[in-house]
């Protein structure tokens, strides 16, 4: 119990999430019309977030997703067992030339002055395809389950996707979890099909089935329509405009216990001073703000997603929570990739106020 959060004690997983998996195509600082050569980063908004709190946190979670049988989703398959992630699948079979795909994601980091790129080929996509009835749910959920999460990337890809999520969230409501929901709005993704009104219906509805919302002003003003702070914020690390937009939030889904995000401020590409800031169940939480020299931005919003969720889960307290989040999505920038590789004790050395002086 977290603030008005009923979190169930136990379950044969913690968190099961439903999105796609995808894979990152990353030539590291070379742009990507110059690159020879790539890291294959395995990714997925909703599935970094049960990658993350099963390898650095401990937890047992599950993906509920597509999984293409050839090569590629063979490489993605690997990594999701790498890291510690239970699998619910539905199989396509591949035909030999135009699918059905895993998702590609290619993306430049950039540096310094020059900005990151980041592009899709989301064309013929397994993840695109699911709809609802393709999960047993009842079977998933049998051992009992904690935490449910989904996100606006994975609603946006098709008319049925968004159905799916609806779906999902409500067969876990009825097994007894907590629903999380990330709105992580993308512009290009729902200008495919209908644009931002199609997006504030849709994701209206999925937000009816939600207890903790992620997402930031931008996020809540365009992916659900709720109207923007009254005062503008002084520097994008001026939590008060997040705040100011919550009682909007609450009269449209009174329903939801938790608002959080990231804050942001962008001086370069590799330089980002970072905070965090949660409303949950009245209580308004601020962490503190680091400056951050960033290696791989990709994934650090999941990074404090995650962190927060564990720090709900394990009965920590609301504050303790989001600067366990903080703290995680800080450290996720320092890796390549887009998934963890943080252990759980740097996170919480950090959340105390830890440094980078070397640890011997």
């Amino acid at each position: 119990m977290t603030g008005s959060l009923e979190i169930p004690n136990n379950g044969a997983l913690d968190l099961v999430s439903l999105g796609a998996l995808v894979h990152r195509l990353d030539p590291g600082v070379i742009p990507f019309r110059k690159a020879t050569e790539c890291q294959i980063h395995v990714s997925g908004g909703e599935f970094n977030v049960a990658a993350n709190l099963a390898d650095c946190f401990g937890m047992a979670t599950g993906i509920a997703t597509a999984m293409v049988d050839y090569p590629i989703g063979d490489l993605i398959s690997e990594r999701v067992k790498a890291m510690g992630v239970k699998p619910f699948y539905k199989r396509f079979k591949h035909d030999g030339v135009t699918g059905p795909n895993m998702a590609a994601v290619y993306s430049d980091r950039g540096h310094g002055v020059r900005a990151p790129v980041v592009f899709y080929n989301r064309s013929n996509e397994a993840g695109a395809l699911l709809k609802p009835g393709d999960f047993d749910w009842s079977a998933i959920f049998a051992g009992g389950v904690r935490w449910f999460h989904s996100g606006g990337i994975f609603a946006a890809l098709s008319p049925t996707t968004s159905e799916l999520v609806i779906e999902g969230m409500r067969a876990a409501k009825a097994a007894g979890a907590v629903v999380s929901f990330d709105l992580n709005f993308r512009e290009k993704l729902w200008n495919r099909s209908g644009g931002v009104a199609r997006a504030q219906e849709v994701l209206g509805r999925i937000v009816e089935n939600v207890d903790v919302l992620v997402g930031n002003e931008e996020d809540l003003q365009k992916g659900l329509g709720v109207a923007g702070p009254e005062v503008a914020a002084k520097s994008k690390l001026d939590p008060s405009a997040f705040f100011g937009m919550i009682g909007r939030v609450l009269d449209r889904h009174p329903q939801i216990k938790v608002v959080a995000t990231t804050l942001r401020e962008v001086h370069s590409t590799s330089r980002h001073s970072w905070g965090a800031v949660a409303w949950i169940g009245g209580e308004e939480c601020v962490s503190p703000v680091c400056e951050l020299d960033i290696l791989d931005r990709v994934g650090g919003g999941d990074g404090f997603a995650s962190g927060f969720f564990y720090g709900l889960m394990s009965g920590e307290t609301p504050l303790e929570a989001v600067k366990l989040g903080w703290a995680h999505g800080a450290l996720l920038t320092t890796f390549p990739g887009d998934t963890t590789m943080a252990t759980v004790e740097q996170v919480r050395a950090f959340a105390k106020g830890g440094s980078a002086r070397i640890q011997r």
